[in-house]
């Protein structure tokens, strides 16, 4: 049976509730992913242009520092990335992970939590940071994850090893 990985991040704990139950059905080891500078209440406000995650989010080439050293994924074939949706896409701390792994060959999925957008425009900006890295990595079909209901439908459509 193929080794599956669920990382996630999730600043709210709404986003760790769904990993760790698409963990638990997928039998896969789960990490969570800390930022190295931990968000505040301040940072994470949207209606405010100056706020960290308003200025990270804004910017394409902006990279968040993580805290801990990210898992060694040799020997996993699946690798699944929660996160909640941020001005439409993934935070900018997404992007450091992906572009910290080596995904080449393996079958990468992403799910997020979000009570107002649907994963399209981070399906493409996924997509986009996959490419810019030159991975060969087979790329399955994101989803808005908001409750236990939905997890399962995703997890049937995942083309996982």
């Amino acid at each position: 049976m193929a080794e599956t990985l669920v990382l996630y991040y999730s600043a709210t704990n709404t986003t760790k509730k769904i990993a760790e139950q698409v963990a638990q059905k997928l039998n896969a080891d789960i990490v969570e992913i800390h930022p190295a500078q931990p968000y505040t209440a301040a940072d994470l406000n949207w209606h405010d242009e100056s706020s960290r995650t308003t200025v990270e989010q804004h910017e394409h080439n902006s990279r968040v520092d993580i805290k801990d050293d990210l898992p060694d994924i040799t020997n996993y074939d699946n690798i699944v990335i929660g996160h909640p949706i941020w001005w439409a896409i993934p935070p900018r701390m997404i992007s450091t992970v992906i572009d910290h792994l080596d995904l080449n060959g393996k079958n990468l999925a992403l799910f997020a939590t979000s009570s107002g957008t649907n994963y399209k425009r981070s399906q493409s900006y996924v997509e986009r940071t996959i490419d810019e890295n030159g991975y060969d990595t087979k790329v399955n079909q994101g989803a808005i994850l908001n409750n236990p209901r939905q997890i399962d439908g995703w997890i049937d459509s995942l083309n996982f090893k």
